[in-house]
């Protein structure tokens, strides 16, 4: 009995834990191939897609609505979402070539949130600093900010959609409206 139960587990096993080998164009670095090991993986790719996906990380902004602060407020929770959901995650097994999921998402931390976030922040305190009663509106970098913003918009929207393919979402860009 016992022999039987361990091979029913190591087939169940083996069924949910195989390798997929999947393809990503990202922008800056061309295209990717990772490998998702499992269910843990994929419902890491799900949860970061999620996070990507609702925020105004690749939501459209326009330059009459919302707060460039909050804006910034939620980029830095969609870094700190995603580097916490890495770290109780176990981590995944790259197979011979091929990167994880987890690469992805701390490429996405690394090459866009960071130093978006490290250039606007300081800049956006130091206004609100010296001039504690104006608006946004009278910070002479607004607007430069938000295009900026736009164009890192558009780079997270494709790791947003790198995450949703081992995740298996279906029409992710339907879930997620194309930013302008």
């Amino acid at each position: 009995m016992a022999g039987i139960a361990g091979i029913v587990v190591i087939r169940i096993y083996h069924r949910s834990a195989r390798l997929t080998e999947v393809k990503v164009s990202v922008p800056q670095l061309s295209e990717l191939t990772f490998v998702v090991d499992g269910n843990e993986s994929r419902n890491v790719a799900r949860q970061l897609f999620v996070e990507t996906v609702t925020r105004v990380a690749t939501q459209p902004l326009k330059d009459d609505e919302g707060l460039t602060r909050e804006a910034l407020t939620s980029l830095y929770g969609l870094f700190a979402t995603t580097r916490d959901t890495l770290k109780s995650s176990r981590p995944s097994v790259p197979a011979p070539g091929g990167l994880t999921v987890e690469h992805l998402a701390i490429t996405m931390l690394n090459q866009e949130l960071r130093p978006f976030l490290s250039k606007w922040h300081p800049r956006l305190r130091e206004f609100e600093q010296a001039r504690p009663d104006a608006t946004e509106a009278d910070w002479p970098e607004n607007a430069v900010c938000r295009a900026e913003l736009r164009e890192a918009q558009r780079r997270i929207h494709a790791y947003a959609m790198g995450f949703a393919k081992p995740a298996g979402v279906r029409e992710p860009e339907a879930m997620a409206s194309a930013v302008p």
